[in-house]
């Protein structure tokens, strides 16, 4: 009886911790949609857009036609492929006859150098780089025309050393792509607006880091990267390190959700769990408060059990209502995230889904990221590891599958 109370003290006080976080994120949502539409400065500084691709994926021409149509006087960009032989790269020929007026690059790195293949990238297409203030994003990200304006403007601040963006999950379809994308959405903004709001922005969010070539060169550039997972991370670590600012940009892009299927959604969020782990392991460990369908499910139980039903009930609608606000409040609210809207009923799933992922981030040590396999150390550097497991080689050809569209595969036979 003595442990029945004990544990639901235990889901008493886990859920007080959520909803205190959920009124910093009312805070944090209120603060960020009050700063508004950044203003828009009549100089626009010559920017360079650092692409790198690895294969095709779900909306990639819709994704990258994106960053060619920009409301903005003189840009051009680089796209990096690992080989001249990437599928990837018949897209961009065919956009960069769609639009001529757009200067671009196309470098071939190679095979990767170092353990993270994509910095080995880029670092290699930065060597090209005609201008001064750059803008790294992913594959999977689609933007509006207004993108590289309100990105660069607070970059025009000489005490901002880095812009990085909040986005949307969107689905690539199917039920496991749009709960992954609920959590991009909910999850993954709350947790950066209640860091935001308590200790400023210390990091950056890979889809999207603009940065100028004199602050990268001052903090060792996209070589210092190299060895770790969340370069993104690093990145906006340093940059803050240094004496300048990141900030937060109030332009929210989209971010695509390339894993359709159950296997390959788990993997690549555990993954992603992990690597947070071994980059900000007190944050991790601390995020668990964050969760409230695990402690509003213990409380339920428990009270069951020690004879208070009412109770049981009461806590168990508590966590309920308290994800679901979430879900309005950071995915809506925030975003703009019409699904978050939809089906924020559904959020209290995701919810026991994200506590899941983060217990199983502390099972071992290793990851496996297109294909490879590496072992993460303190700070989040990480090594290959050979031979690869037989299942993760599974897991990632299922990973592929489902990424070409009918439409280019049919191109790649032609």
């Amino acid at each position: 009886m003595y442990l029945g109370y004990l544990l639901l003290f235990v889901a008493v006080v886990g859920l007080l911790a959520c909803a205190g976080f959920f009124g910093l994120l009312v805070l944090a949502s209120f603060r960020f949609r009050r700063r508004g539409v950044p203003q828009i400065s009549a100089v626009c500084p010559p920017v360079t857009l650092l692409k790198p691709l690895c294969g095709l994926e779900p909306n990639l021409r819709q994704n990258i036609a994106s960053f060619f149509d920009q409301e903005y006087p003189t840009f051009e960009i680089i796209f990096g492929a690992h080989s001249l032989n990437d599928p990837a790269l018949a897209i961009v020929e065919e956009l960069r006859q769609r639009f001529p007026f757009v200067p671009v690059q196309v470098v071939i790195s190679g095979e990767p150098t170092a353990a993270n293949a994509k910095i080995c990238s880029v670092r290699k297409m930065y060597a090209v780089a005609r201008h001064d203030y750059l803008v790294i994003s992913d594959s999977d990200v689609e933007v509006r025309p207004n993108y590289i304006r309100e990105v660069i403007a607070p970059l025009l601040d000489l005490k901002v050393g880095m812009v990085t963006c909040l986005y949307r999950g969107a689905t690539s379809g199917g039920f496991w792509s749009r709960l992954e994308a609920l959590g991009m959405s909910v999850e993954m903004t709350a947790g950066v607006l209640v860091s935001d709001l308590l200790e400023g922005m210390k990091f950056a969010l890979g889809p999207t880091m603009a940065i100028r070539r004199d602050v990268l060169d001052s903090i060792g550039g996209f070589d210092a990267l190299a060895a770790y997972c969340a370069d993104d991370y690093v990145l906006g670590e340093r940059v803050a390190g240094s004496g300048n600012k990141v900030v937060l940009s109030t332009h929210v892009i989209d971010h695509v959700v390339v894993n359709r299927k159950l296997l390959p959604s788990f993997v690549h969020q555990i993954r992603w769990m992990k690597s947070t782990r071994f980059s900000r392991p007190a944050g991790h460990v601390a995020s668990v408060l964050s969760f409230a369908m695990p402690f509003g499910l213990l409380g339920f139980f428990t009270a069951i059990v020690v004879g208070r039903p009412g109770v049981a009930v009461g806590l168990l609608a508590t966590a309920l209502i308290n994800r679901i606000l979430m879900a309005v409040v950071a995915g809506w609210g925030v975003v703009r995230d019409d699904h978050a809207l939809r089906l924020c009923w559904l959020y209290p799933v995701r919810d026991l889904m994200g506590f899941a992922f983060w217990v199983s981030s502390f099972v071992g040590n290793t990851i496996t990221w297109r294909g490879h396999h590496y072992r993460l150390k303190l700070d989040g550097l990480m090594e290959p590891v050979w031979p690869a497991p037989a299942l993760d080689e599974l897991i990632y050809s299922d990973v592929l599958a489902p990424s070409v569209e009918p439409s280019l595969a049919a191109e790649q036979v032609s």
